[in-house]
């Protein structure tokens, strides 16, 4: 975490892609993955991946290809072995408990491709230090109305109308298929960009 910290001195804040390792490249997923890594490198920001492969390469592809910076956070796995080549900035962790952590220090915005508990994982801790404020207020953008409305519904339906979750939870979430939308959020996360002490997960 430290030559994380160190790292991100010199790169600056970004945008955090979170996705599946395990969606092939001829999926439709990977190729939103690509165009989205993409646009956001083009507005100048880092784009920050988790280096494996699947929608992690594509966010960090996609960057990298539009000649922007491409951050990978590595974590060696059974599944991930090899990190994808398709990074300006390649950071190495063993644990995960650190790897996220830099994810949420080092972040302006949350973009969330389709995936599996890992994705599940990263996408309810970003919505948990929002909520606790141990982070200050960020998009959290889900990408995929199809893949993700269920989630939505459920949450609304149970945890939101059991009273465990307060009714404006929700509200810095958002759910879309419209890259153009994602990008105007993201800029404006970029033009507010607050000054922050770094937000270790709780």
């Amino acid at each position: 975490m430290r030559k994380a910290t160190a790292a991100f001195q010199k790169i600056g804040p970004g945008v955090s892609i979170f996705g599946s390792a395990r969606t092939p490249r001829d999926h439709p997923f990977y190729r939103l993955g690509l165009e989205l890594g993409g646009r956001i490198a083009q507005l100048g920001i880092p784009v920050i991946a988790g280096g494996g492969p699947g929608l992690m390469e594509a966010a960090n592809r996609g960057a990298f290809e539009a000649g922007g910076r491409s951050v990978g956070l590595n974590i060696l796995l059974p599944r991930e072995t090899t990190d994808n080549r398709f990074q300006t900035n390649s950071l190495h962790f063993e644990y995960f408990n650190s790897r996220k952590a830099s994810f949420f220090m080092h972040s302006l915005a949350y973009v969330v491709l389709p995936g599996g508990f890992g994705t599940l994982d990263e996408l309810f801790e970003a919505i948990t230090l929002v909520q606790t404020l141990k982070h200050p207020p960020a998009p959290i953008i889900l990408v995929g109305t199809a893949f993700w409305s269920g989630l939505i519904a459920w949450v609304r339906d149970q945890p939101l109308a059991h009273g465990m979750i307060g009714p404006f939870d929700l509200d810095g979430i958002l759910v879309t298929d419209d890259l153009d939308e994602i990008i105007r959020h993201i800029q404006e996360a970029i033009q507010i960009e607050p000054s922050r002490e770094p937000a270790l997960p709780g």
